[in-house]
């Protein structure tokens, strides 16, 4: 059981890690795309290669829906988060817009792979699956963590800073999937208040679909006498 978001206990801010987290900028792509690799090396979007991961995610920085923040530490990026505002406008504008600029690279992973194809194809029927009964476009995809800093508390105020920015845009709910026998992750997200809405599966994996609701989360609200305009890390432009 995931505890009620009211009861869980606000997490103090460590200003050294929050002036460490920025907005994903084109060239963290490279460092994103490994760190994507590092910790879903087994996943679809992987196991196409690391040429088409940097081509996604230069694609995807191009996208207004995208969201995504890296946390840096002399000039090395040790992690980041991927998501969106809305995740069902994000797939469909970079597959219409991106295409053209991402085929290539998606099409000499399928060469290397071939049997990937089945599954690439199968894309478009994640947000049937994972849908929680009602609408939530806002989503979190990816986060990821050089293992030195895992564990620490840099994961936790990415997330918050991920989070607050989208309460700040409007949203009041933020979904997020993960496979049911990740034990590390299904953990943060109970710690974190998330609620199980269902299960699914995608690409041959059993999921679970978590949503969580943003208003007055007492891990979102601002310091007393700091406004919440200075917590939410800086947009991508």
């Amino acid at each position: 059981m995931s505890p009620h978001p009211e009861s869980l206990t606000p997490l103090p801010e460590d200003p050294r890690v929050l002036a460490g987290i920025r907005a994903m900028e084109v060239q963290d792509v490279p460092s994103v795309a490994r760190l994507h690799l590092a910790a879903m090396g087994r996943s679809l979007w992987a196991r196409l290669g690391p040429s088409f991961l940097e081509a996604l995610y230069r694609e995807l920085l191009r996208q207004p829906p995208f969201l995504a923040f890296v946390y840096e530490q002399e000039g090395r990026v040790l992690g980041f988060i991927a998501g969106a505002t809305d995740s069902r406008g994000l797939f469909l504008r970079t597959l219409i817009q991106g295409g053209p600029r991402i085929l290539m690279p998606l099409l000499r992973g399928l060469l290397a792979r071939p049997w990937l194809l089945a599954p690439l194809l199968a894309t478009p029927l994640y947000f049937a699956r994972s849908h929680p009964g009602d609408e939530i476009p806002a989503e979190s995809f990816f986060c990821s963590f050089v293992p030195e800093i895992r564990g620490t508390r840099i994961s936790g105020e990415i997330n918050r800073v991920f989070f607050r920015h989208l309460l700040s845009s409007g949203h009041r709910h933020v979904k997020i999937t993960t496979e049911s026998d990740n034990e590390g992750a299904n953990r943060q997200l109970r710690s974190w208040g998330f609620q199980v809405r269902g299960r699914f599966r995608f690409y041959g994996k059993t999921m679970v679909t978590y949503t969580m609701a943003l208003a007055d989360h007492p891990r979102l609200k601002p310091p007393p006498g700091q406004g919440r305009a200075d917590l939410e890390g800086t947009p991508r432009p």
